[in-house]
């Protein structure tokens, strides 16, 4: 953490990366809380990411988020990992600490689990099964954020079993791994649904998931930002279930990255959320 008089950088590093609104939302943080600093974008290919995480100290960087495909290669590079993090098998936040040295954290299930609870303020992780479907990083966060809040069980539902199966080892706890062909039926009976793949996103084709079995005071969530609704979003409000997208995961990240970096806790406000909208539909 740096004193306040300093100039404070942290950025985001990825491959690609330009189309992050993650310096939109923390620059407005810097106006917000009156500390200079400033948010930058970091393109970087995967061989040069040692690189440019070890001269983050050098640099006077605080830290820096990290998105795809950085995550999991980033857990071989810095000094230290914290359990949950280790846990989950990815970094979505790297911290310079007073010694230089690098620790590296994961806030993305925390953005998932700030995000439900403020769009659905009668949400419990308690109240039933969750059925999740994919098994890349994204979901290892959001399982372990369900089952952290209660969830007695969590369906997996992946297209490649091993992959299922390999999260479900490492995460632990009540992971039933089900297969794609099955999906449909894994809704019946679930209290929370969320997409974690990439379809629905835009220029991917939407996610092929029957909402029939699904329970009427279900919540269903995707992690997925672009376009603002996906199809399954749309599908489930149609229905009458609570729906939620994923623009306030990313926003909701932002605050403990903050906390770890400079010992603020910066406000989500709904003027930073119309920012972020409106910045995503300017781009259809």
């Amino acid at each position: 953490m740096s004193d306040t008089q300093s100039y404070h950088l942290i950025g985001v590093m990825g491959w690609p990366v330009m189309h992050s609104r993650s310096p939109l939302m923390h620059n407005y943080w810097f106006r917000q809380t009156g500390l200079q600093g400033k948010y930058v974008f970091l393109p970087l290919e995967p061989a040069r990411l040692e690189a440019a995480l070890r001269a983050l100290p050098a640099l006077n960087f605080a830290g820096a988020n990290l998105t795809i495909p950085h995550k999991l290669q980033a857990m071989e590079i810095v000094d230290e990992i914290d359990p949950v993090a280790r846990k989950i098998g990815a970094i979505s936040c790297v911290v310079v600490r007073d010694d230089g040295s690098l620790w590296g954290t994961n806030n993305d299930w925390l953005g998932f689990l700030g995000n439900l609870k403020q769009s659905v303020p009668g949400w419990r992780g308690d109240a039933g099964p969750a059925t999740v479907i994919g098994a890349g990083g994204g979901s290892r966060a959001i399982c372990h954020a369900l089952l952290s809040e209660g969830a007695p069980a969590v369906r997996l539902v992946n297209r490649t079993r091993a992959h299922a199966d390999r999260l479900a080892a490492d995460i632990g706890g009540p992971i039933e791994v089900v297969g794609w062909e099955e999906r449909h039926g894994a809704l019946e009976g679930a209290a929370t649904v969320v997409n974690t793949t990439s379809l629905g996103m835009v220029g991917q084709p939407p996610l092929d998931l029957r909402l029939d079995a699904l329970g009427p005071d279900a919540v269903v969530a995707d992690i997925i930002y672009t376009p603002l609704e996906t199809p399954l979003v749309e599908a489930a409000r149609a229905r009458g279930n609570a729906a939620v997208g994923g623009l306030g995961m990313l926003i909701h990240q932002g605050p403990p990255a903050w906390k770890l970096w400079f010992g603020l806790k910066p406000e989500v406000t709904d003027e930073l959320r119309s920012m972020m909208e409106e910045s995503i539909l300017g781009d259809r």
